[in-house]
């Protein structure tokens, strides 16, 4: 845990030692009136995206809050854990949508929300439900919404910038036409570069979540199962199913999308065919080395969460 540490302060600093590099650029270039102009504009964007987020992912996942009296034992489950972790309990809410998953959301700790689906309800048993409720409980402590947020202001700043320099920086700067475009270009590239990195900042978020879901008293092996029993049910729905939910797939606990592909190589690690990985095999992954294939890894880089096999490659590591 303290390379993925090392790894995320890292990447932080990079991240906003490329926006100063690209304002100390276009500052000097072409005057800092633009920069902060733009700057301006995603801050703008950032504060409706904070406020009105948490209302757009209630309407497109239909969740509905549920008392104690309808769920006692969600209620029960989501309290202890909350209690375990040091914060507030979170509100409860269930969403119809066939896909097995659980989310997390909120603007702050206090004003967070933990929501599972029918699906998963459908597919976990009690324990493997809790360490998934244990994940998500960990995302709020963590602050990983507001976080990712966050940092996602800089890709959407540089491609602001970008657009803005590319197609309108021209008009009234003719003779600097041809810097205002290499100013451009930069920033779109710095654009997908950043973007990377968010999206690799949010794959180290997801191993803390797993971390914090064991430190909560779910085991590995029991987290591990509940993801392998993830991906096995979202890889038998529908691609139509996979769709409605296509744009809020960060906040699940695993990417529907790439349940299909990644099924095949999940079912190797149950050497009993039992449906669950059990200690046993969980020793057994410790051992090996795990190798992705090219598609695999691209596949993850251009991802807000992990490969799953290396995600139950890392609980291995905790179950020793």
């Amino acid at each position: 845990m303290f390379v993925l540490h090392m790894k995320l302060y890292a990447l932080i600093l990079f991240l906003f030692a490329i926006l100063y590099a690209v304002a100390t650029v276009i500052g000097q270039a072409m005057g800092i009136t633009s920069f902060y102009f733009y700057v301006v504009l995603t801050g703008i964007f950032f504060l409706i995206q904070y406020l009105l987020g948490p209302k757009l992912v209630e309407l497109q996942m239909k969740v509905k809050y549920v008392s104690e009296e309808e769920a006692p034992e969600l209620h029960r489950m989501i309290a202890e854990l909350a209690q375990k972790a040091g914060i507030p309990k979170p509100r409860v809410g269930i969403s119809p949508a066939s896909i097995p998953n659980a989310f997390a959301f909120g603007r702050l700790v206090s004003d967070s929300r933990v929501c599972v689906t029918r699906g998963i309800m459908h597919l976990l048993n009690r324990d493997e439900l809790k360490a998934v409720l244990g994940h998500e409980i960990s995302h709020i402590k963590n602050r990983d919404v507001l976080f990712i947020t966050f940092l996602s202001v800089i890709p959407i700043l540089l491609y602001r910038l970008a657009f803005h320099f590319l197609f309108f920086g021209s008009y009234g700067r003719r003779r600097n036409s041809g810097q205002t475009a290499l100013v451009g270009l930069a920033a779109l590239v710095f654009y997908f570069v950043t973007n990377l990195l968010v999206l690799y900042a949010s794959r180290i978020r997801e191993y803390f979540a797993d971390r914090g879901s064991i430190s909560l008293g779910n085991t590995p092996a029991v987290m591990a199962t509940a993801l392998y029993k993830l991906v096995y049910g979202s890889a038998r729905l529908r691609k139509e199913s996979l769709r409605e939910t296509e744009g809020l797939k960060a906040f699940f606990v695993n990417d529907p999308s790439r349940a299909r592909t990644e099924i095949r190589e999940l079912q190797e690690l149950d050497l009993d065919r039992s449906g669950t990985i059990d200690p046993y095999e969980l020793d057994h992954l410790r051992a090996q080395q795990v190798k992705l294939k090219t598609s695999d890894m691209m596949m993850e880089l251009f991802s807000t969460h992990p490969n799953m096999l290396k995600r139950i490659k890392h609980l291995s590591l905790l179950s020793g």
